[in-house]
């Protein structure tokens, strides 16, 4: 199982909006007779990659035991059903992670598995195949992405000084592992302040991916700039969702370019981001997404509860006050208004400390 976690791994940046998951098929000796990982969407499942494996090697799967870390799935999508596939290849025993939270598997594939007189043990290594699909069991039980809010911040909290000035509170390091986070994800978030004062790309660099996630600007009057740099990444999709006019002048020179426009207005005359992230979840079946926004969008997250978990690189270094803070929202009366959290995990990455936090 903790070969076949490892190869679930592989499908970090590759399986989107799938789970990663891998597989390996042994005798009851231990000898892998196969082995494979999820491909993109639309490709062969870890179930089926690891019985092709196992016949350009010239294995015999009959009677052999499959190491998988999801449920094998039970429905005809884009591909068959992995549960049908092990069975046909006489596939003795299947021991499996978890269960899939997909409603339309959700324990259909091992009671198909057991119909067909296949042994079937769930359990083992459920911890770490739910943390490496954390969006897709979120996606899937609650309707909603698992939102992952990333900021580059001093010790005292500053992203940036009161000038605008942010080039670079962290190092290399930090800035080179933000895109391993990025690639992972399904969509990026930004909002339309980080657009006109950074400029920036907001794509994956400097990590093999077969693919760049969307790009989500929050834009309630269609303020984006056609000439803004972050047209310019090839294979990209680019959503804007705002509050304003679909067919406005704006609005016509920005789907000239190329973005996909979504209304969400919301009672404020801004862009209703809890109805954002449901849309995200249901109609480009986003996953993980990534926030990477300015001290306005990030506070309207947190106030509205919708952040689950804060990656944070923290700059050994004061800035003093004036500066820029990570997310603007308040004022608080009480201490226990506060967004609780809990660490779960500090890392140093270079000279900086990456800090995972998630919600209670």
């Amino acid at each position: 199982m903790d070969r076949a976690l490892a190869l679930a791994a592989r499908a970090l940046t590759l399986s989107n909006p799938n789970p990663r998951v891998g597989c390996v098929i042994a005798t009851a000796g231990g000898e892998v007779l196969g082995e494979g990982f999820t491909q993109q969407a639309g490709g062969a499942h870890a179930e089926v990659m690891a019985l092709r494996d196992a016949a350009t090697r010239g294995h015999d799967v009959r009677g052999a035991t499959a190491y998988v870390t999801l449920e094998p799935c039970a429905h005809q999508g884009r591909t068959g059903p992995c549960c049908d596939a092990l069975a046909a290849a006489g596939v003795a025993h299947v021991i499996a992670s978890i269960a899939d939270p997909n409603p339309l598997v959700a324990g259909q594939g091992f009671a198909r598995l057991r119909a067909a007189g296949v042994r079937v043990d769930v359990g083992a290594g459920a911890d770490a195949t739910r943390e490496l699909n954390i969006g897709f069991f979120s996606r899937m039980q609650r309707g909603l992405p698992w939102m992952r809010l990333k900021a580059a911040t001093s010790l005292d909290g500053a992203t940036a000084l009161a000038n605008g000035t942010s080039q670079w509170i962290t190092g290399e390091a930090a800035r080179a592992d933000t895109h391993a986070w990025r690639a992972r994800a399904c969509a990026v978030v930004t909002g339309i302040g980080t657009v006109l004062a950074d400029d920036p790309l907001l794509n994956v660099r400097g990590v093999d991916t077969p693919r760049q996630p969307h790009l989500v600007i929050v834009d309630s009057q269609l303020r984006t700039p056609p000439t803004a740099r972050l047209w310019g990444v090839p294979g990209r999709q680019i959503w804007i969702a705002h509050a304003s006019q679909a067919d406005s002048p704006a609005a016509q020179a920005l789907q000239a370019r190329g973005a996909q426009l979504v209304a969400l207005p919301g009672a404020d005359g801004q862009v209703d981001l809890a109805a954002l992230l449901r849309w995200l979840a249901q109609q480009l079946q986003v996953n993980e997404l990534h926030v990477e926004a300015g001290q306005r969008l990030n506070g309207a997250f947190i106030a509205h509860r919708l952040v689950d978990e804060l990656l944070l690189y923290l700059a050994p270094t004061l800035l003093g006050s004036g500066a820029m803070g990570l997310a603007s929202w308040g004022p608080l009366t009480r201490l226990d208004q506060g967004l609780a959290l809990h660490w779960h995990s500090v890392e140093r990455v270079g000279a900086d400390l990456r800090v995972l936090a998630r919600t209670r």
